[in-house]
């Protein structure tokens, strides 16, 4: 959480990515401890890798100093505040117990769950290899042009 909240308030965006990438980690750890490992190594991948690249990569792009001396937008930080409390009333009631909270049923018992990261494994090397190769491709050319269009003339 604090690094959550250190995220949004820090004013410098390299920190506030590295900050992004602490709580991006700790979300990993929470999954790992909830014993479910396919979350836990998607979210190491591809998110506090392959996203927080490409945020490094926008961050190396764009010019900074333009962006420090600009007038920052910060006028209507009561409408933030009202959202955030709205949110936050929603959240305990979503977790309040049974009268006026979710109804939520028994959680299955972990003997009975089948090992889902070899099932996920063969089932995408198996039948979603084809799809799985074009989409990597795909992002590859999209992550090539944009570094080419936001190349700088020479």
């Amino acid at each position: 959480m604090i690094s959550a909240l250190l995220v949004v308030t820090r004013r410098n965006v390299v920190q506030s990515a590295i900050f992004l990438i602490t709580a991006l980690l700790a979300t990993a750890g929470i999954f790992l401890q909830l014993h479910a490992e396919f979350l836990f190594i998607v979210q190491v991948i591809l998110y506090a890798g392959g996203i927080m690249v490409l945020f490094v990569f926008v961050i190396m792009l764009i010019n900074l100093d333009v962006s420090i001396h600009q007038v920052q937008f910060n006028r209507q930080w009561w409408l933030g505040l009202l959202l955030a409390l709205v949110l936050g009333a929603q959240l305990i009631l979503a977790v309040a117990p049974r009268p006026i909270g979710l109804p939520l049923g028994e959680p299955a018992p972990a003997s009975a769950l089948e090992p889902s990261t070899q099932l996920v494994g063969r089932v995408l090397f198996n039948e979603y290899m084809l799809p799985f190769e074009i989409a990597s491709i795909l992002l590859l050319v999209a992550m090539i042009g944009a570094v080419v269009m936001a190349k700088k003339k020479v």
